[in-house]
């Protein structure tokens, strides 16, 4: 289990703690610096699966610590974006129902495993994850724009920029409870009991 796709996986949680860390501290920069974190950990997505797939060492435990580790990294960076004002109070809303349906998705990969099944991301699951870091990560930039650069660019253009990643953001909950009922509907056979007919 000790190899590069795994430790880059993994990489995902510490990098969520640095980019959290970040937003609350006063220096300058700081703000700069979690965007370049959130974008780096975003890309370990991406390179561990590409690497693990180039070397053939895919394994089942890297697809379902990647699958595990992407839902913390997306819920931990949700929740700190709510509490540091990035995103809304209103938004509080689309948080919730993406906690939801990943709690739900991560019940089943569990229940799956216990049947010795592993459920792997799949096309709808990744393009969800994709708009959460895309959206997540603009609304990240714009708060480090107007923080570390305050004369770079005008408060309209960065309203806009903030207006854009929200649309984003309500997008990419779409995506995510319309992946979530996908997985349901393929998968929802393995929350039957052994007995149950039908």
């Amino acid at each position: 289990m000790v190899n590069l796709p795994n430790i880059l996986t993994l990489s995902r949680i510490p990098f969520l703690f640095f980019v959290v860390g970040l937003l609350y501290l006063p220096f300058e920069g700081a703000q700069t610096l979690a965007f370049a974190l959130f974008v780096i950990g975003s890309v370990t997505d991406w390179l561990d699966g590409f690497l693990a797939r180039r070397y053939g060492i895919v394994s089942k435990f890297g697809k379902l610590m990647d699958a595990l580790t992407d839902k913390v990294f997306i819920v931990g960076t949700c929740v700190a974006f709510l509490a540091a004002g990035i995103l809304p109070q209103w938004t509080v809303v689309l948080v919730l129902l993406i906690i939801s349906r990943e709690f739900f998705v991560t019940g089943l990969r569990l229940v799956a495993a216990s049947q010795g099944c592993v459920i792997a991301a799949e096309k709808a699951g990744k393009l969800k994850t994709f708009m959460q870091m895309v959206s997540l990560g603009t609304l990240l930039a714009t708060r480090a724009l107007a923080i570390d650069f305050p004369n770079g660019l005008s408060a309209s253009f960065l309203s806009d920029v903030h207006t854009i990643g929200l649309c984003l953001f309500g997008l990419a909950t779409l995506i995510t409870l319309y992946s979530g009922f996908g997985y349901l509907v393929r998968y929802g056979y393995l929350l039957r009991d052994p007995d149950q007919s039908g």
